[in-house]
């Protein structure tokens, strides 16, 4: 299971057998470091159906699951893959038949599954989850709710300080409370669910509170599928961003649902059918641990233990520091350029270039930015370029698209809608007020955009041979009505002069300086009152 070296490109299959589903992650690990999700599957199996009571897994819910696998070996296959981790976690490990199930998959799918124990399924769900956020050192308790168990944890960015699993599942309730129920559920059943989860979570609800976070994050199927009827029946709106479960909407869609039978609660709005016999069971949860932990809401994410099966796997390769080493951000930066096959010194090149001119306007005041800007501006500058390796022509406008698609784990959507932009905006067009791209951007983003890729520009200029000749740059006073563009180049730069004489004007529109004419002897790029002075050579 512990990869020794990634020397060449490989398919790796990541594949996650719980209570009420299997899940399927097939990811390219490129010899670089960086990978590429290929493809992501779930299928319902119920495998613990009517086990809870007796411990017994069913034999038409283990003909399921080793169906399911066989037909995911066969998808990975299919992707030449090389490696395969699969780990069975509740269902499993309470059965007292498990071993005839792994022996049945093992016949079926030719598949080994590992069972693994609730807090190593607590560990990895952490490690999945908290790869996508930007935690730092702020702790936060995370919270999945399975088919067969819950997982509890505590941990910032880089560590876990507690890890729990709970013996409290969407399935394994539904089997106590709400066999065979298909009316309505009354008030008074739903209220005895939340007792028992209560009295269960009792010392783990006191452990956590001991605990200072400031976010509580919820994952699972059951939690992505709650924030999204809270948004479709409550908002109106069919937006695929369930960013957080609020606990008064939480309360509304309960209340609407248990009125319903099962056929009709199939049917109410946003729902996953497949889960309408289990959803108030695993709404119990969520709402019993958002009262006793004093949460109005819950931040919703999407990822979980294949996400997390995969950064153990990383961070057991020689790319370990991707997932160390590198803030949550960066990760996602760096794995999209990596991905992409980007000039990686040309980035960082013109990425520090960019920084450079930042913070020396900055510094003298021209220009007031947000602190946030400046790191906006790096993660832009470093992946301005990675368009190319579809056509360098148009080069701009597919970064814009590789960027927005990416859905990158640690960024506010219109944070990437900045990011994107500075790549489609480093060459040729300007971002113009009326630019379909800034369409629905806030003021803030698009004046953002505006000035950071003017910055941009003349960086992306200032290494315009894709050879570091400029090493450093800053502006600085030259009169009360000039500035100097000051560069130390190794060498002959005239190519990165001539290229940003090309981006004077962009940069007198936005940051508001009159044109003066150029001094005999000093090389100008900007005829106004920014002139580019050109320093000896070392």
């Amino acid at each position: 299971m512990e990869p020794e070296k990634i020397s060449e490109g490989r398919v790796v299959a990541f594949i996650d057998i719980g209570t009420n589903s299997v899940r399927l992650l097939l990811v390219r690990i490129n010899p670089n470091g960086s990978y590429q999700p290929l493809t992501k599957q779930k299928e319902t199996v119920r495998l613990g159906e009517k086990e809870f009571i007796d411990r017994i897994l069913q034999p038409e819910a283990m003909e399921r699951a080793a169906f399911v696998c066989k037909k995911f070996m066969e998808l990975s296959r299919a992707y030449r893959v090389e490696e395969i981790i699969a780990v069975a976690t509740s269902a499993t490990r309470d059965a007292s038949n498990k071993v005839q199930l792994l022996e049945m998959i093992k016949k079926e799918a030719n598949l080994e599954v590992c069972t693994i124990s609730g807090s190593e399924e607590a560990r990895l769900i952490y490690l999945g989850v908290s790869s996508g956020l930007r935690l730092g050192n702020s702790k936060a308790i995370f919270i999945d709710i399975g088919g067969g168990s819950t997982e509890v944890s505590v941990g910032d960015q880089n560590q876990y300080y507690f890890l729990h699993s709970l013996n409290l599942g969407s399935i394994r309730l539904t089997n106590m409370f709400l066999p065979d129920e298909t009316g309505p559920v009354s008030e008074e059943r739903y209220e005895q669910i939340k007792a028992y989860i209560r009295r269960k979570s009792a010392d783990i609800i006191k452990e956590l509170s001991r605990y200072t976070v400031n976010f509580v994050i919820g994952s699972s199927g059951t939690i992505e599928n709650l924030a999204k009827i809270a948004f479709v029946y409550l908002h109106k709106t069919a937006h695929e961003s369930f960013e957080k479960l609020e606990y008064e909407d939480l309360k509304k869609i309960v209340r609407a649902m248990c009125a319903l039978s099962l056929e009709e609660r199939r049917k109410f709005p946003g729902i996953n059918s497949q889960r309408a016999d289990i959803i108030l069971a695993g709404a119990a949860i969520i709402e019993t641990f958002m009262e006793e932990l004093g949460l109005s809401e819950i931040t919703v994410s999407k990822r979980g233990l294949r996400e997390g099966l995969l950064v153990d796997y990383i961070s057991k390769s020689e790319f370990s520091y991707l997932v160390t080493q590198m803030s949550v951000r960066k990760r996602s930066i760096m794995q999209l350029g990596l991905a992409c096959n980007f000039d990686e010194e040309h980035a960082h090149t013109v990425s520090r270039l960019a920084l450079e001119l930042f913070d020396s306007i900055q510094a003298l005041g021209i220009y007031e930015f947000e602190e946030s800007e400046r790191e906006l501006l790096e993660y832009g500058a470093t992946l301005h370029d990675i368009g190319t390796f579809l056509s360098y022509d148009t080069h701009q406008a597919h970064a814009y698209h590789l960027i927005r698609e990416s859905n990158l784990p640690g960024f506010q959507p219109e944070e990437i809608e900045i990011i994107a932009n500075l790549a489609y905006f480093h060459r040729k067009n300007t971002p113009k007020k009326k630019h379909p791209n800034l369409e629905g951007l806030s003021k803030e983003s698009v004046k953002s955009i505006r000035a950071l890729s003017a910055l941009l520009r003349i960086a992306e200029g200032l290494d315009r041979s894709h050879t570091g000749i400029v090493s450093h740059v800053r502006f600085y006073i030259a009169s009360t009505e000039s500035l100097v563009l000051e560069m130390h180049a190794q060498k002959e730069c005239q190519l990165e002069i001539w290229e940003v004489e090309k981006h004077k004007k962009y940069f007198k529109k936005i940051f508001s300086k009159a044109i003066i004419e150029q001094t005999a002897g000093t090389p100008l790029i900007f005829k106004g009152n920014v002139e580019i002075e050109e320093m000896p050579r070392d």
